[in-house]
């Protein structure tokens, strides 16, 4: 099937809805979208019907109904479906069923088989121990018998202290867990074995499975990460390069993701900043190549103070800070570089077209996550209304929210409060910075809760920690 003769149902919301309706555009491809009650004001639902009337949507109970969103599908005779991020993107099941069902559709992200193995967190850090790529010191499986659990943290202990961390941490998971649960710290092995018990016991009466987890507690490290990109079958991966995601909330949400992810040219290091970026590159595309990696994915690793690499996870999906790997990059030397648009021309089956050496870096690009938050009080969720958004327009800037600017917002309560995405770049990091921070001065965001008060955001964070971006 040509690409001409496609529609793809978005199965999300949003700006990455938004972004995916206007990536559709570009390759001209048909889409229809989908929205709930409490969406029906949101920029997406207005720019669908904008570009493909109301027959480009279709109302449905939840965003997270699988029955919903294929009903939907079919109901439009479409022939794909792009799950963004979050909700089912990473979903094996659901990817499994789009492809194997009586009317199949193409699935926009990796085969459901890939899916499933780097989504086990154990699976891949055995596979990536195989191929020598360094991960979190600790267990690689379920560890099962008190004493291997002792002799593992021990040397973990000791490990710690030759690298002279202050204060020694092991992390005791329950194996089977998920969302935080069964995890507890560890300080010493004077108390290893009493916590060992006890999540193991945990785990068995939550899990049905005593099996336990033993990792180091790492503190002080900066986040980064590497976009991979592949066509269907997964030969030959190229890499967009890296980020740094260290600006977080305290409850490690990403806040500014800063292209590359280290600025050796501006900035010292106390280790060899460019050799990390090389090596975390070469050991993501190792780990590509061996499992077939076949879309859109990011490698996310965490770099300690002494500039060790450790991998943490692979997030098989389109990720929202896609669009800062993409300001930096150059495809045949051509500007305009759209992660999401290679993710559904690839995921359709379409061949890659250009290899590494047809992607070149330059400059720096910055990302800001803007969200009604008060970062004043552990940065909760700010619910009200939006009165007004507004920005100077810049050939430097690329903005993305699916917050009308023509008439109030009313951000729904079912949802997190993100507003949008800033993406600026610079042509070094100080050009960057500076633009950072001027867009952000000007930026205009104005509104009231139900009682009156005055909306809360994160802009004055983003200001304050773009000062100190990709430092160590």
């Amino acid at each position: 099937m040509s690409r001409d003769q496609h529609k793809v149902l978005i199965a999300n919301r949003g700006e990455i809805a938004v972004r995916i309706m206007q990536s559709c555009r570009d390759l001209n491809l048909a889409f229809v979208a989908v929205y709930t009650k409490e969406d029906a004001a949101s920029g997406h639902v207005a720019l669908a019907r904008e570009l493909g009337g109301e027959e480009a949507l279709v109302r449905i109970h939840n965003y997270l109904d699988a029955g919903d969103i294929l009903s939907a599908a079919d109901a439009k005779g479409a022939t794909a479906i792009h799950p963004g991020y979050g909700f089912f993107s990473e979903n094996y099941r659901f990817a499994r069923r789009v492809v194997e069902r009586s009317r199949p559709m193409h699935f926009i992200g990796p085969s459901w088989r890939v899916i499933r193995d780097l989504g086990d967190k154990i699976n891949t850090k055995r596979l990536a121990r195989s191929l020598g790529v360094p991960t979190v010191p600790g267990s690689d499986r379920a560890i099962y018998d008190e004493m291997e659990a002792e002799t593992i943290a021990q040397q973990l202990f000791d490990y710690q202290e030759k690298q002279g961390v202050a204060r020694p941490m092991v992390l005791v998971k329950a194996s089977a867990g998920g969302g935080g649960m069964g995890i507890d710290e560890v300080h010493n092995m004077n108390r290893f074995r009493q916590t060992y018990r006890r999540i193991r016991n945990y785990s068995q009466r939550q899990f049905n499975d005593p099996g336990v987890l033993i990792e180091q507690r790492i503190f002080n490290y900066n986040h980064l990460e590497v976009q991979i990109v592949s066509a269907r079958g997964g030969d030959d991966p190229v890499h967009f390069g890296t980020r740094n995601c260290s600006v977080q909330s305290p409850g490690r949400q990403k806040r500014i993701e800063t292209a590359p992810g280290f600025f050796p040219e501006g900035l010292s290091y106390s280790f060899d900043a460019r050799k990390v970026m090389d090596d975390i590159v070469r050991h993501s595309l190792s780990i590509a190549r061996e499992i077939k990696y076949d879309n859109v994915g990011t490698w996310e690793w965490i770099v300690t103070p002494k500039g060790d690499p450790f991998l943490m996870e692979v997030n098989t999906r389109i990720q929202v800070e896609n669009g800062v790997s993409a300001a930096i990059a150059r495809i045949k030397g051509q500007d305009g570089v759209n992660l999401i648009r290679e993710q559904i021309r690839l995921g359709l089956g379409e061949p890659m077209g250009y290899s590494q050496d047809d992607v070149s870096f330059g400059g720096v690009g910055i990302e800001y996550r803007i969200i009604a938050e008060d970062t004043q009080n552990r940065f909760a969720p700010w619910t009200g209304r939006i009165e007004k958004i507004a920005w100077q327009q810049q050939d430097w800037l690329k903005m993305h929210t699916h917050v009308p600017k023509d008439r109030p917002y009313q951000i729904p309560t079912e949802y997190d409060p993100n507003l949008a995405l800033a993406i600026i770049w610079g042509k070094d990091l100080e050009e960057a910075k500076a633009r950072g921070a001027a867009f952000l001065d000007d930026f205009v965001l104005e509104g009231v809760d139900a009682q009156g008060v005055a909306l809360k955001s994160n802009i004055a964070f983003l200001r304050e920690k773009t000062k100190d971006l990709l430092e160590f």
